[in-house]
């Protein structure tokens, strides 16, 4: 027998302590049913704090902005309202997330629009007050248009560019490629952009430029942030006073603990496709690779699950990176040009900040002749849509209590479905190994799926319940516990024995 191929989850404090108290997380499943999300508030402010020491080592200034889209859940967001005003703010990319941040307590100044617009949406931002990142020219245009006919304050705006020239970098001569973006404008229409931004001086207030890549790729976004401060120097060069420079998200979280356990299970993965092995997954789905004739082929749409450098550290990495053309340090040029900086994680800001709660329905043979085990869990797909990210990491078994270990447990491996009357609701399509066999009443805890696993695609289907959210924090050796709309920083849940 091979042995088991673990991706065992990278676990910090308070998520481990938490995890260990079972009869607490089972005394909420069973109070508030399965699935159940499970929020750790006070984790974020921490993040938060991370992202903002980085900011200190480099001797910027400027704000965090929680990229709300990354989870919609009340406690998060109230949880940042009670920070520091001047360091942390909320990105919000649609007309629900404006209205949440606002009725949560931020207050409009600390709030960055982005995201496609609607009328409705620029109108509420100009009306309250927040910064608008501007997309194209018609949209400034509309915003401009909206200010003037409603008589609008002057609103705050970031130009948002994209397609940033291929170069060269100073060192190596490598040249370096962008893929298109339906986010921001080319970089080489800046000028029209400014002359925009000119024409409608009396509606808006230029306060910097921006961007937001798709990629890991520390070179690519060196590139850009060089760029972008070339554009500050050329409003400067008209007269404008932009001093904020935003460098959108795109930090990166690290899922699982081992390195090893990684690299090892993406090759066994390879050879599994390969038909060099025996499947790891159902009905030999390949995850982006695929068997040609004994080639193989494809790349696996896989997310960086072990990462050695993510969100703060991947910030500082990047604030070091020498720029391409100058070969200076990225967080030299802004200090010395006395700009602010800006960025925008999402899923590295909620990272260790809630778990996933699913009770164990039963578990049976895939079929007469399979030898396959199928473990069906009170929950389905669309409550945890880790893998739909592409994002593979074993949950963590929780024996239901008084539970008396198996006379022969040991590691199984098993598929994960969903409770829904659908092939395809597969909660993993990779064997998971358990170290040993669930029972029907033990919970599986699916870890640090607060950054869009919790609720990013939750839906209602054959009147299936959507998962309940909860907040939880720790006090002493007690953890307390309320509803997630009922949390606020000033209070806390009833305790649960």
């Amino acid at each position: 027998m091979r042995a088991p191929l673990y991706l065992q989850p990278r676990l910090e404090p308070p998520l481990d302590s938490l995890l260990e108290a079972a009869s607490f997380l089972h005394s909420l499943a069973e109070s508030l049913g399965s699935p159940l999300n499970v929020l750790l508030p006070d984790r974020i402010v921490e993040n938060a704090a991370g992202f903002r020491g980085v900011y200190r080592g480099h001797h910027l200034a400027g704000r965090v902005y929680f990229a709300h889209k990354a989870n919609q859940a009340h406690s998060l967001v109230r949880r940042l309202t009670a920070t520091d005003p001047a360091a942390v703010g909320i990105d919000v990319a649609s007309l629900g997330e404006l209205r949440h941040a606002l009725e949560c307590g931020f207050t409009a100044d600390r709030i960055m629009a982005t995201g496609p617009k609607d009328r409705e949406f620029l109108w509420l931002a100009a009306r309250t007050g927040a910064c608008v990142n501007i997309d194209s020219p018609a949209e400034l245009e509309q915003l401009a248009g909206l200010i003037r006919t409603y008589d609008l304050p002057r609103a705050d705006v970031l130009l948002r560019l994209s397609e940033f020239e291929a170069s060269a970098s100073a060192a190596s001569g490598t040249r370096v490629l962008f893929r298109r973006s339906r986010f921001g404008s080319p970089v080489r229409e800046v000028d029209r952009l400014l002359d925009a931004v000119e024409r409608y001086r009396d509606a808006v207030r230029l306060t910097g430029v921006a961007y937001h890549l798709d990629t890991t790729g520390v070179t690519e976004k060196a590139v850009a942030l060089e760029s972008c401060i070339t554009v500050m120097d050329e409003c400067r060069a008209r007269g404008m006073d932009p001093r904020v420079i935003d460098i959108g998200g795109g930090f990166g979280v690290g899922y699982v603990a081992d390195a090893g356990q990684w690299e090892h299970y993406t090759t066994e993965l390879a050879q599994a496709v390969l038909g060099a092995r025996p499947a790891l997954t159902w009905r030999g789905h390949g995850y982006g690779l695929r068997n040609e004739g004994g080639t193989l082929r494809g790349t696996q749409a896989l997310y960086p699950a072990h990462r050695a450098t993510a969100g703060p550290g991947y910030l500082d990495e990047l604030l070091s990176h020498p720029a391409p053309a100058s070969g200076r340090p990225l967080g030299t040029l802004l200090l010395e040009h006395l700009y602010d900086l800006v960025c925008e994680p999402g899923r590295a800001l909620v990272d260790q900040c809630g778990l996933t709660l699913a009770r164990v329905l039963d578990v049976r043979r895939a079929g007469a002749d399979s030898d396959d085990l199928l473990v069906r869990l009170g929950m389905n797909a669309g409550d945890v849509s880790l893998e739909e990210h592409g994002v593979l990491v074993d949950p963590v078994l929780l024996p239901r209590p008084g539970a008396r270990p198996d006379a022969d447990g040991g590691p199984v491996g098993v598929y994960l479905a969903g409770n829904l009357c659908l092939e395809a609701d597969l909660i993993t399509r990779r064997k998971v190994f358990l170290p040993r066999m669930p029972h029907p009443g033990d919970l599986l805890a699916f870890v640090n799926t607060a950054g869009y696993a919790m609720d990013f695609h939750a839906h209602h289907a054959q009147r299936q319940p959507v998962a309940r959210t909860v907040a939880v924090t720790a006090e002493g050796d007690s953890w307390h516990w309320c509803l997630d709309e009922e949390y606020w920083p000033i209070t806390r849940g009833g305790p649960v024995s």
